[in-house]
């Protein structure tokens, strides 16, 4: 299939929210991703191979991202923007953290695990903000 410059099918994409608890305390730790590409934080997240699923995707994502494994948990807010004139959809997932090792690549060259309100502050992207907050609503955890 050719895709034109004019194309408005959206591009389908899938991430996640990747948490796990501190191993300093009781506390809970979310995983951002820096892309030197476009020099933003954000969540682990990615465009889907032909035929993959969602959840398929994301959890690929976090891995090819972060080195991490992870268990998905609860399905958060979808979210949904244009990029270069065409929309873009990106479906996402709480999922914690089981095992792994990060190592740079040419798409993520630094990762960082934050306190929730840490995460907020560093991320970019306003929309990936009210993730955060979404993934604490999941996990039923306040932020005081």
């Amino acid at each position: 299939m050719t895709v034109r410059a004019d194309d408005t099918t959206p591009i389908r994409a899938a991430g996640c929210v990747l948490w796990r608890r501190s191993p300093f305390d009781d506390g809970l730790e979310i995983c951002l991703v820096h892309r030197p590409k476009y020099d933003d934080w954000s969540h682990p997240k990615g465009k889907l191979k032909r035929g993959e699923s969602e959840l398929d995707g994301a959890l690929r994502e976090v891995r090819e991202e972060t080195g991490h494994t992870c268990v998905p948990g609860a399905t958060l807010p979808t979210a949904r923007y244009v990029v270069g004139g065409r929309p873009k959809t990106v479906a996402y997932w709480a999922a914690e953290a089981t095992s792994g090792t990060f190592t740079p690549n040419r798409e993520v060259d630094r990762v960082i695990w934050l306190p929730p309100a840490a995460a907020r502050h560093r991320l970019t992207e306003p929309r990936d903000r009210k993730l955060v907050d979404a993934l604490l609503t999941a996990l039923h955890v306040n932020l005081t």
